[in-house]
């Protein structure tokens, strides 16, 4: 594995048979570690004696993670940053610059996220050694979320209402309430929480403190609201004729996908925080699938049917 990868002419990365690792070197004990995503994957890549670079062991990563959060610089408790974090505005000025978004890597995390969802917050940990921040700072994400249910919306009203102005009104409604405002929401709540009473209490007054970054919690949303939309938008567009109709299979379910959907959102929610070394307790985010499971049965039983209660909400046909 020494002599398969070696060192490029330029400072771009690393050339060798798997790909170009495009790799960010730190000083760890007197060894060059590198971090890096080639066709074989993301992980950590030591420098060895022959020149080389070797990939790390899985304990040697958990390893290294630990000591590399140990010193990577953060705010200080009772201190404030010298100057303001500059991350929002550039996150803002690349939303409308398409050729500085990593599309392939965004569609790769929508993937995981419904089928390997700790494997995408396994690659946080790395983001957070390289660019010293838990959040992203590619809105590819985001944009390609919105518009993903922007389409979804148009495709609703084209199937069940054919005025342009109340479509518009649809896709406002879907994209800029359901899932910017509510998201917003969410994550401004679980910033508050996981700060003010998740966080871990430390006695040593030399160690730094690290606090979770809004635009972060603002991430973890999105990530939850992806299988959400999946299941709630596309999954259910499908079967809409079956789910609004009368009767008892049509309740039932209903009641099973809004469940499994909310249920999943919560636990993806539980991964985001439940990944940051700092917080404790964060089984606290696993508490709503347990209201969610409990309220399942009692919508049931009382015929409430939440597809056909929504889809008489935007569209006024079934009653």
């Amino acid at each position: 594995m020494d002599k398969s990868l070696h060192r490029g002419k330029g400072r771009s990365g690393i050339e060798g048979p798997y790909g170009r690792l495009r790799a960010v070197r730190l000083k760890l004990n007197q060894s060059s570690i590198g971090i890096g995503r080639t066709s074989i994957g993301v992980g950590l890549y030591r420098q060895s004696e022959l020149g080389g670079f070797q990939l790390l062991t899985e304990e040697q990563t958990q390893e290294i993670s630990k000591t590399e959060e140990r010193m990577l610089p953060t705010t200080s408790k009772g201190r404030t940053p010298s100057r303001a974090n500059p991350i929002f505005p550039q996150y803002l000025r690349r939303i409308v610059k398409w050729q500085q978004m990593d599309i392939e890597y965004t569609f790769w995390q929508m993937l995981h996220l419904c089928t390997s969802p700790k494997v995408v917050y396994q690659h946080t940990k790395y983001h957070k050694q390289t660019k010293n921040q838990w959040a992203r700072d590619d809105p590819a994400f985001i944009v390609i979320c919105i518009l993903l249910l922007a389409v979804s919306a148009v495709a609703y009203s084209a199937a069940y209402d054919h005025s342009i102005g109340h479509a518009v009104f649809v896709v406002f409604s879907v994209t800029c309430v359901h899932f910017l405002l509510a998201g917003a929401v969410v994550a401004t709540f679980c910033w508050f929480l996981t700060n003010t009473y998740l966080r871990e209490e430390t006695s040593n007054s030399h160690v730094v403190e690290q606090r979770v970054e809004w635009l972060y919690a603002f991430d973890v949303h999105c990530n939850s609201f992806f299988p959400l939309f999946i299941v709630l938008y596309v999954i259910h567009f499908f079967i809409s004729p079956l789910l609004v109709a009368h009767g008892f299979i049509p309740l039932l379910l209903s009641n099973l996908i809004f469940t499994v959907a909310m249920s999943y959102y919560h636990y993806l929610n539980f991964l985001g925080y439940d990944v940051l070394p700092f917080l404790e307790k964060t089984t606290f985010f696993l508490y709503p699938i347990g209201i969610v499971i409990i309220f399942t049965p009692i919508l049931i039983l009382s015929g409430f049917n939440p597809s056909r209660y929504f889809m008489n909400i935007y569209y006024s046909q079934w009653s």
